[in-house]
C-alpha cells in the first residue's frame, strides 16, 4: 500500500515542482484571459473565465453560461457585453460573441499535439478574486474523445477558474479549464481547442442560453472510461478498477491509458507477470509514460532484478528527475 501513495503522489507532485512561467509571458496572456458575468433567469448570477480567441469572440465553458439572461465580460474595469452564444453542449465548449470588444485574440495550438509530462500553465479567475491566477503542472493524461483529445493536467484550479486557458510554455492556448475530480487528489481535466477552433466560423445564436448536459454532467454510467477509473483508482479498489479497465481496453484497444490502468489494477494485485507485460505495451504505445516506468522499476526490483530496475530510473530521469528519485526512495524500501 505505501508503494502505491507513492505512485500517486507522484500523479500529484509535478505541480508544485514545475518551473515558473515567464512573467511578462503570462502578464501578456491576463489582459486576454477575462472574468465572465452571467444574469441568470432566476435572477442570481454566476461567475467564470473566458478567453479571447478571435477579434469578438471570446470561449468559456458551456456550463458557465447554461440558463443566462445576460452574459457580459470584463476587462479593465469596463464590462462589455455578449450579444450571442454559440453552444458545443456535448463537449462543453461555448463561444461568446461580443461587440468592440478592444482586445486581440491569444494564439492555439492543436490539443492533439501535447505530450505527456510537457510544461502547461492555468490562467482563470477562481470566485471572487480581482486579478487572474495562474498555476503550473505538466500533461499527465491525452483521452481520445470524438476528432481530439481531452487533456488532464497537474496544474490545479478553483471554482470560478471554468473556461479560462491552459497554455503551453510558447503562450499557445491548449486546452479549456472545465473540471476537476471529486477530493483531495483531484485530477484536473480541460477540453480541447480543437473543439474552440470549430466554433469560431459558426453562427451565433440568442443570448439566452438554455441548459444542456456535457458529456462529464451526465450520469456516471454514462460517463467516458477516463473518468470511471478515478474513483477505483484513487480509493484503492483494485477489483473494481480491473473490471473497468478490462471493459476499456476490450472497448478501445488503442487506448494507452485503459492499458495503463489494467496494469495498475493487476500490480496492486499481486498479478506481476500480467501487469509488466500490460506496462511494457503502454511503453510501446507512449515512451513518456512516467508512471509505467515507475511501475516496471518497482516490478523488476521486487523481482530481484535490480539492473531493469535502474534502467526505468535512467529513464524516469530523463522525464522527471523528481520520480526518479522517488521510484529509487520506493525501491529501497522494498523487502
Amino acid at each position: 500500500m505505501t508503494k502505491l501513495l507513492i505512485g500517486l503522489w507522484l500523479g500529484c507532485m509535478s505541480a508544485s515542482l514545475m518551473a515558473e512561467p515567464a512573467e511578462a509571458l503570462v502578464h501578456d496572456l491576463n489582459s486576454r484571459v477575462l472574468r465572465v458575468q452571467v444574469g441568470l433567469k432566476n435572477g442570481q448570477y454566476g461567475l467564470g473565465s473566458g478567453v479571447v480567441v478571435a477579434e469578438n469572440q471570446v470561449v468559456t465553458n458551456c456550463h458557465v453560461v447554461s440558463n443566462a439572461s445576460s452574459i457580459s465580460v470584463v476587462s479593465g474595469g469596463a464590462a462589455y457585453h455578449a450579444v450571442g452564444v454559440k453552444a458545443d453542449w456535448e463537449h462543453d465548449v461555448c463561444m461568446l460573441q461580443m461587440e468592440d470588444l478592444p482586445l486581440s485574440p491569444v494564439t492555439m495550438k492543436s490539443s492533439r499535439e501535447l505530450k505527456y509530462e510537457q510544461p502547461v500553465f492555468t490562467i482563470g479567475y477562481p470566485s471572487f478574486v480581482a486579478a487572474p491566477v495562474s498555476t503550473s503542472g505538466v500533461v499527465k493524461g491525452l483521452f481520445t474523445m470524438d476528432d481530439s483529445v481531452i487533456v488532464r493536467a497537474t496544474s490545479s484550479f478553483r471554482q470560478g477558474a471554468s473556461g479560462g486557458g491552459l497554455f503551453d510554455d510558447s503562450g499557445a492556448l491548449v486546452g479549456l479549464i472545465t473540471l476537476k475530480s471529486p477530493g483531495k487528489d483531484a485530477y484536473y481535466y480541460y477540453m480541447s481547442v480543437d473543439w474552440v477552433q470549430a466554433l469560431i466560423s459558426k453562427p451565433a445564436g440568442p443570448i439566452v442560453v438554455k441548459s444542456e448536459l456535457p458529456f462529464w454532467g451526465k450520469p456516471a454510467a454514462q460517463w467516458p472510461y477516463f473518468m470511471k477509473v478515478v474513483f477505483p483508482y484513487l480509493h484503492k479498489d483494485w477489483q473494481g478498477l480491473k473490471v473497468i479497465a478490462e471493459q476499456w481496453t476490450a472497448k478501445e484497444p488503442q487506448n494507452t491509458e485503459a492499458w495503463f490502468y489494467l496494469a495498475a489494477a493487476e500490480y496492486e494485485t499481486k498479478d506481476l507477470t500480467m501487469a509488466e507485460q500490460h506496462l511494457h505495451r503502454v511503453l510501446s504505445m507512449n515512451d513518456q509514460h512516467s508512471q509505467a516506468f515507475y511501475y516496471l522499476g518497482m516490478i523488476a526490483e521486487a523481482s530481484g532484478n535490480h539492473g531493469e530496475a535502474m534502467a526505468s530510473v535512467d529513464a524516469l530521469k530523463q522525464l522527471d528527475a523528481e520520480v526518479a528519485e522517488a521510484l529509487t526512495v520506493a525501491m529501497k524500501s522494498l523487502p
